[in-house]
């Protein structure tokens, strides 16, 4: 599974080229040398040869670990391929007060993690012959969260809920202004 995350370099002997741009370890160019020398520096220094941009002439190869240089490109896919997931918060009309904030409590949080966030009010029995009270409701949780939070998609009936998503207005901000909020 690794192989198929990342590209595979060749190194240190696999290598085919007769000379190679030598780059050192702290990123410094060490010139064009014979592939034999670039592999003794390589050897010497306890780090691998690895070629990085092959197509170039001649080929341009790193000495690093490549170990470490798997595992942190390994990472970094991971990372790329987390895509924001969809939150569901679920309100009923007639919520009190302390647990309406609670709740926009736990959406700040989403938020401030990257998250998209799908709020619910759901109507049960005879509440739905009454919708605007699920739009105060849905008003309520939207108005302290304009800052940090932008509205994907506007508050549409579905069935027996009412339904609003709101998206992290930029996660470095979002962040920064939760932050801000919460100290004072």
């Amino acid at each position: 599974m690794n192989e198929d995350i990342i590209k595979e370099l060749r190194v240190n002997r696999r290598i085919k080229a007769k000379e190679v741009r030598v780059i050192g370890g702290r990123g410094e160019q060490l010139g064009i040398l014979p592939l034999p020398q670039a592999l003794q520096l390589a050897e010497e220094s306890n780090l691998d040869l690895v070629e990085v941009a092959a197509t170039a002439d001649p080929p341009v190869c790193r000495l690093l670990d490549y170990g470490k240089y798997k595992y942190e490109q390994t990472k970094k896919e991971r990372k790329a391929r987390k895509t924001s997931l969809l939150k569901e918060v679920r309100l009923r009309v007639k919520i009190g007060e302390a647990d309406l904030e609670a709740k926009i409590r736990m959406v700040k949080r989403l938020l401030g993690e990257g998250d998209k966030v799908k709020i619910s009010v759901i109507f049960r029995g005879r509440e739905i012959t009454h919708p605007a009270l699920g739009w105060k409701v849905l008003q309520k949780v939207a108005e302290p969260l304009k800052e940090v939070a932008v509205v994907s998609s506007p508050p549409v009936a579905e069935g027996r809920n009412i339904n609003l998503i709101l998206s992290p207005a930029s996660t470095k901000q979002a962040k920064e202004k939760i932050e801000v909020n919460a100290k004072t």
